[in-house]
């Protein structure tokens, strides 16, 4: 199936383009501004993306948004994760203050997931929905240099005590949000088409 790509973020491309290895991923038409995250939800902005998508390109579009959901914060950043230190921050500014918020919390209320919707919406107005999750803990410092955005503070429970930044991008799709988001969309699509 040929999906047109909402985000125009590279990282993210090149992760949904290693998942969903099946389908032709076309990149977002450079005439097409970037969609506004107005919803309050996650499943709400990745909705609105695909559909704006859609509509501007009269194709299948997917989209997603993920969200780190920290226990000790009450949830936060959640879906401001990429605006967590205001609208135009970087990856490092976000750690910062995700680290900085987190300073003196012990280990073991550090608890987190990261969660991914990731939708598809067509021209007539049809679109599906479908999230991914992991569960693991914030580190007290970065680690490793791969991956992008919180990967260099995230550990996940289904690991060996790297956190994202420190395993490789194979290894880190097989057991991540994002990862298992975009297999069970791609899972969907082949029921759903």
């Amino acid at each position: 199936m040929r999906l047109v790509l909402a985000t125009a973020n590279p990282d993210k491309a090149t992760e949904i383009a290693a998942i969903l290895v099946d389908h032709e991923l076309v990149p977002r038409p450079a005439d097409v501004a970037e969609v506004a995250e107005t919803a309050p939800t996650l499943d709400g902005n990745a909705l609105l993306k695909a559909r704006a998508l859609a509509d501007a390109t009269g194709e299948a579009a997917v989209a997603d948004d993920t969200g780190l959901e920290v226990d000790a914060l009450d949830g936060e950043p959640g879906v401001f994760s990429a605006r967590f230190a205001g609208p135009r921050a970087t990856y490092a500014d976000n750690v910062a203050k995700l680290l900085r918020e987190l300073d003196g919390v012990p280990l073991e209320r550090r608890t987190a997931r990261f969660r991914t919707v990731a939708a598809v919406a067509w021209p007539d107005g049809r679109s599906l929905t479908v999230q991914g999750t992991v569960d693991g803990s914030i580190a007290t410092a970065t680690r490793g240099s791969g991956g992008f955005g919180y990967d260099p503070v995230f550990v996940p429970i289904d690991g060996d005590g790297r956190s994202f930044a420190e395993m490789p991008a194979d290894e880190k799709h097989a057991i991540s949000h994002r990862g298992r988001a975009f297999r069970a969309l791609a899972e969907a699509l082949a029921t759903n088409p």
